[in-house]
């Protein structure tokens, strides 16, 4: 028996959303909150799947690839079944799961999940992989949310998760969506003194729940793919937001190369007004941490993940960062929610192997 462990990032999406799935442009990064694989090979094909909530999933390889793993446990199946699917050896195994990312909050605690469990299955095998070892990673952890759990997602997430390096963003571009093209953008955050502050509403979406939303949003832009021309309102509004999105993706990485954060804040702000307007993926409590943060000095605000909850960043002076956490704290408080819980994050490394 051996025991591999591996750690993977969550992602904050600085700009791009619900692009990768349109054939668009991306631009995340990782962050320092992941998820921990530990992974101890078994003489016998039986799985067990344990996590730091104590939740704890027992079955065999044939429960596997009947695909009768049901709820967060589908997750760590799916990649098996995916990476079984694509040549890799999984053997019977022991996996100990625990997370510092708050669930279903919008930073792809999913995808790091996925992650963490492809990397050390893999390093069962081969302890280094390069770049574009970790792309097919990449492919079998979104094969594995979008097939096997049923949540219809783009592939971003899991390739920032994997691909991600120090003080960079992950420019990908989605045009051919079956070979994505990746970039490291420098982000230069810390050098200005500029810090990403992300605030958890605390209100929780699931994408795979098929209940009218992220779905829904997919399937609205499938349907203005197929008719582009339409006058349906709707489809058109779902359309306008891609088109314009992968515009301010562009523009962003322009005004990163030229340290303009006045338009970096800028183009995040609006990226979060066509989410809110065209896509119609946000929330009150989403609008409400934008807002606050904007009045309380902040360069740029969004939210940041699939929509419907989660989480916003904010782009702000690292001295404001307090001030600016407590105004949203304020507003949260006179409309008489929870208060939201802040994370201050850097862009950091992609998934690695711990020693």
């Amino acid at each position: 028996m051996s025991t591999v462990i591996a750690v993977a990032p969550g992602r904050v999406n600085l700009i791009g959303e619900h692009t990768d799935y349109n054939g668009g442009l991306c631009l995340p990064f990782a962050i320092g909150l992941g998820t921990t694989a530990t992974l101890t090979t078994r003489r016998d094909r039986r799985l067990s799947i344990d996590s730091d909530r104590g939740e704890v999933w027992t079955g065999t390889w044939d429960d596997v690839v009947r695909q009768d793993v049901n709820g967060w446990a589908a997750y760590v199946a799916g990649v098996l079944w995916a990476m079984a699917e694509d040549g890799w050896e999984v053997p019977g195994l022991d996996i100990a799961i625990t997370t510092t990312l708050p669930l279903g909050g919008g930073l792809s605690s999913s995808a790091a999940l996925e992650c963490s469990v492809a990397l050390a299955v893999a390093a069962l095998s081969r302890p280094d992989r390069d770049r574009d070892e970790r792309m097919r990673l990449a492919e079998a952890c979104r094969r594995a949310e979008t097939e096997y759990v049923g949540a219809p997602t783009g592939g971003m997430d899991q390739l920032a998760s994997l691909l991600a390096t120090p003080d960079h963003g992950v420019l990908i571009d989605f045009a051919d969506p079956t070979a994505p093209r990746v970039h490291d953008v420098e982000l230069g955050f810390d050098a200005a003194s500029l810090a990403v502050l992300v605030t958890d509403t605390g209100v929780r979406h699931a994408l795979a729940d098929g209940d009218g939303g992220y779905a829904q949003r997919r399937a609205e832009c499938e349907a203005f793919a197929a008719d582009p021309a339409t006058s349906e309102r709707t489809l058109a509004a779902r359309g306008r937001h891609v088109r314009t999105e992968s515009d301010r993706v562009r523009r962003t990485v322009e005004a990163l190369r030229t340290r303009d954060w006045s338009t970096v804040g800028e183009l995040m702000t609006a990226s979060h007004a066509s989410l809110r307007d065209d896509f119609e993926v946000s929330c009150a409590e989403l609008d409400t941490s934008v807002d606050a943060a904007l009045a309380a000095g902040a360069s740029g605000a969004r939210m940041t993940g699939g929509g419907f909850g989660g989480c916003s960043i904010a782009l702000v002076a690292r001295d404001d960062v307090d001030r600016v956490a407590a105004a949203i704290g304020r507003s949260y408080e006179a409309r008489g929610w929870p208060a939201p819980a802040h994370h201050v994050v850097s862009p950091g490394a992609g998934a690695r192997l711990h020693q």
